[in-house]
């Protein structure tokens, strides 16, 4: 009897530090730096907009619909408004709870699959020190939201797996969560899920796990949950909707590259290990352990955690826009094959596979101060005072030097503990150096001075970087100006000047307005001979230029 209740206080005390580190490295610092260009402020002008439209069902932007995303992230941007004010801590205050979540979950599954609280913590730990989890816990995307609710589905589904009387529970809420997974991000969001259940179940050979009422209850519940809003967006905008979402924003990415650059076949699986860091070399070992594993028919629950990475990887794979953040549903998985093999070594005492592997992250660590002070050299302009990252640079060869002392003392556990300890020390330390980073992540101090000192009763043309930004800082009318023709980032019911001439026809009507642009844009038209447009310079607030431009008759 007390073996069966021993774990129970473990358990306990390991959520309570895993939430506690959590909400310090997730929450700490998220109101000092504001909104930036141009993703986070596009998220939270919808929001804005949809209070200032009374709308709770109908995203908007430039005062026009929108369906870029679904709309479970607008709802929660609001009740993070109505919590904490339009404000940068308000606007990321969800993201951050679900990275809690993800923490916790991830812990929860790695109990229910391993039945090891230490194992369990360890997964946990890894998860809120990985450099994407936590950067995205931190930033207003719908990517965090959408992989935990990922996590949340197929740990529901695990749990009730492995006993028989959870089962009914386990498959509804594992389509409960998958239903919000769709409103989060879309229909991948039960692909993903299902497709995972299935293929392991394939593998265990027991499809006939589904054959059940629950199953086809948890299909009634998942729709009931996930189709409302698709159907009423459907009803009321037609094809404007369904072009906008299903179209341009599902199947468009899934041909062209928005990204040519990330569009190559390695991109996925590098990117996979790399945003790991520090545990990217752990992770990339642990992917040899998760085959020996499954070959040795140690546990289902190795097959279910491949199935998930490889699920993954095969949906988002073919598509030619990539980008790191849309693999994130595959991290968590990622972390408990990675705390599970750091747990093995440590517990078989695999001494020379473990200080191989803490010998070379301690070398990538301690290089990590030179490429910063090699980018703060190239990249001057964005760095004009170099002192914080000499200051950064120390405290990073401080924890070298302790992972260092720990490694050659062999002391491998503490060794772990301080690579955990690299990530969230970059990320507490980064709010004193915000200051310094405000006018080059955000347009909130450009457009402080546009509306301190100009009459803004005019469309305030942007390039396109800031076009967003200067929307949301400003509440004013924008265009978008893109003298070479190229698009925006997906159609939104913003003025479009994509010619100089369209720009000189919009000034004859309009006779001065202000801009806010680029160093090149601001170049070209500084240097713009054509006598029927007149440029000036009113100010350079980092990387934005503030014109003054008029039309000359």
């Amino acid at each position: 009897m007390q073996n069966k209740t021993k774990p129970r206080p473990d358990r306990t005390k390991h959520l309570l530090i895993l939430i506690i580190l959590s909400c310090f490295v997730f929450l700490i610092g998220n109101n000092l730096l504001s909104l930036t260009n141009p993703d986070e402020v596009f998220y939270a002008q919808t929001a804005k907009e949809m209070i200032h439209h009374n709308s709770w069902m109908t995203p908007y932007m430039f005062g026009q619909p929108q369906f870029e995303k679904p709309i479970l992230l607008y709802w929660l941007l609001r009740i993070g408004f109505i919590l904490f004010g339009v404000s940068a801590f308000g606007a990321r205050f969800f993201p951050a709870l679900f990275g809690v979540i993800g923490v916790v979950a991830v812990y929860l599954l790695a109990v229910a699959g391993f039945k090891d609280e230490k194992k369990a913590f360890l997964c946990g730990l890894i998860t809120l020190s990985c450099g994407l989890w936590v950067g995205l816990s931190k930033t207003v995307f719908t990517d965090m939201i959408f992989s935990v609710l990922i996590l949340c589905s197929l740990a529901s589904f695990y749990w009730g797996y492995v006993q028989a009387s959870r089962k009914s529970t386990g498959i509804l809420l594992f389509f409960a969560f998958a239903a919000l997974a769709v409103l989060a991000k879309g229909p991948l969001g039960i692909l993903i899920t299902l497709l995972t259940v299935i293929i392991f179940l394939l593998f265990a050979r027991n499809l006939k796990y589904l054959l059940c009422a629950e199953f086809f209850l948890g299909l009634c519940i998942c729709a009931a949950i996930s189709v409302p809003w698709y159907a009423l967006m459907i009803k009321k905008y037609g094809t404007a909707f369904t072009h906008e979402f299903f179209y341009n924003d599902h199947y468009r990415r899934l041909i062209f590259a928005e990204h040519r650059s990330n569009d190559t076949w390695y991109f996925y699986p590098a990117s996979m290990i790399g945003a790991m860091f520090p545990w990217s070399l752990f992770s990339l070992a642990s992917l040899g352990y998760l085959f020996k594993m499954i070959k040795k028919n140690a546990s289902p629950f190795y097959v279910f955690l491949a199935c998930w990475i490889a699920v993954t990887l095969f949906v988002f794979q073919p598509a030619h826009s990539k980008l790191v953040s849309y693999i994130l549903p595959l991290f968590p998985a990622l972390a408990i094959i990675t705390g599970d093999f750091i747990h093995s070594c440590l517990r078989e005492n695999k001494k020379k596979l473990i200080l191989g592997i803490l010998i070379a992250s301690a070398a990538i660590l301690f290089m990590l101060p030179g490429g910063l002070l090699f980018a703060a050299g190239k990249y001057s302009i964005y760095v004009p005072s170099k002192t914080p990252v000499y200051i950064l640079c120390v405290l990073i060869l401080v924890l070298c030097s302790k992972l260092t002392f720990y490694i050659v003392k062999r002391d491998f556990q503490k060794s772990v503990f301080v690579l955990a300890a690299v990530v969230p020390l970059i990320v507490l330390y980064l709010p004193f150096v915000y200051k310094y980073a405000e006018s080059y992540a955000s347009s909130k101090y450009a457009c402080e001075y546009l509306m301190k000192n100009h009459d803004l009763d005019k469309p305030i043309i942007c390039s396109k970087f800031f076009v967003r930004g200067v929307r949301y800082y400003t509440d004013k009318e924008v265009a978008f100006l893109s003298l070479d023709g190229s698009n925006f980032y997906s159609p939104h019911p913003v003025l479009f000047l994509n010619s100089a001439e369209k720009l000189i026809e919009f000034m004859k009507k309009t006779s001065s307005t202000y801009g806010v642009f680029s160093k090149s844009y601001s170049k070209r038209l500084l240097t713009l001979d054509d006598p029927r447009l007149k440029c000036a310079l009113l100010k350079t607030v980092g990387d934005e230029y503030i014109l003054k431009l008029e039309s000359n008759p």
